[in-house]
């Protein structure tokens, strides 16, 4: 990812909503050496906001509506949510939560995409969004997973205002060139019944060392660890209560 702090329309935050927050908190803290605190107050719900250091870089909730699945979400950050939640609508996606305040913290909305792929809305307020991009147990990149991958290119273009970086092999994502994400079209190898959906990859220092680990916590390795031509490393894995994200490592540039 080439943005190192969150800026308007690009990635700024993710949370997982989870079945077993304890476990899951455990899970994680092992996994990338988060430290996670809890929320107190009762309106809150059990948020709980991991830290590397000082910096807030990810979130864990429990699941808050019935049917919600067991899984990561991402967020973009907008100068104003309920403007760009009208652009999600009138560009052909849904709006399903919001927008509405979070304390004094920011305004957010969840969204999905034509494609079928949810997403979030935030405007901040108080709070901007991850304190660290980019670095061992953050968020380095995202990544969409569309079956149509044209009608999501004509969607947050209109949305977000996106660059595209457009190959034979992938579709990278920018904000003015910067590129922070991807998408991959789904193909046979998808079930059926896997919607469109936003995976996060978070960085990290030996992506085979992260597999291994994640799989004696409990965890799954759905794709093994890969070399890419460019030198980067990287694996998707799945956490004990079914949530899937990746992670990567890129090689220092000369």
């Amino acid at each position: 990812m080439k943005l190192d702090k969150p800026v308007s329309g690009g990635p700024c935050w993710t949370e997982l909503g989870t079945s077993d927050l304890a476990g899951a908190k455990r899970f994680y803290e092992g996994l990338f050496g988060r430290r996670a605190e809890t929320d107190p107050r009762q309106e809150a719900g059990g948020y709980t906001v991991a830290h590397l250091g000082d910096a807030a870089v990810a979130a864990l909730t429990p699941l808050y509506q019935e049917g919600q699945p067991v899984a990561w979400n991402v967020s973009f950050a907008v100068p104003d949510a309920d403007a760009a939640a009208e652009q999600v609508t009138q560009a052909g996606g849904t709006v399903l939560v919001g927008p509405m305040d979070v304390f004094d913290v920011g305004r957010f909305a969840v969204a999905v995409d034509p494609t079928g792929a949810v997403f979030q809305l935030w405007q901040a307020r108080s709070f901007p969004g991850a304190g660290l991009l980019d670095a061992p147990g953050a968020l380095g990149w995202v990544e969409l997973m569309t079956r149509a991958p044209e009608r999501a290119v004509d969607f947050y273009t209109t949305v977000f205002g996106w660059t595209v970086n457009a190959s034979e092999h992938c579709t990278q994502w920018g904000i003015a060139g910067d590129d922070f994400g991807g998408m991959m079209a789904m193909d046979d190898k998808f079930p059926h019944e896997v919607p469109a959906h936003w995976l996060p990859y978070f960085a990290v220092v030996d992506v085979g060392a992260t597999a291994g680990d994640a799989a004696r916590a409990g965890g799954t390795v759905l794709m093994e660890p890969t070399s890419m031509p460019d030198g980067r490393g990287l694996a998707v894995l799945r956490d004990p209560q079914g949530a899937v994200f990746g992670v990567y490592h890129e090689p220092p540039q000369p």
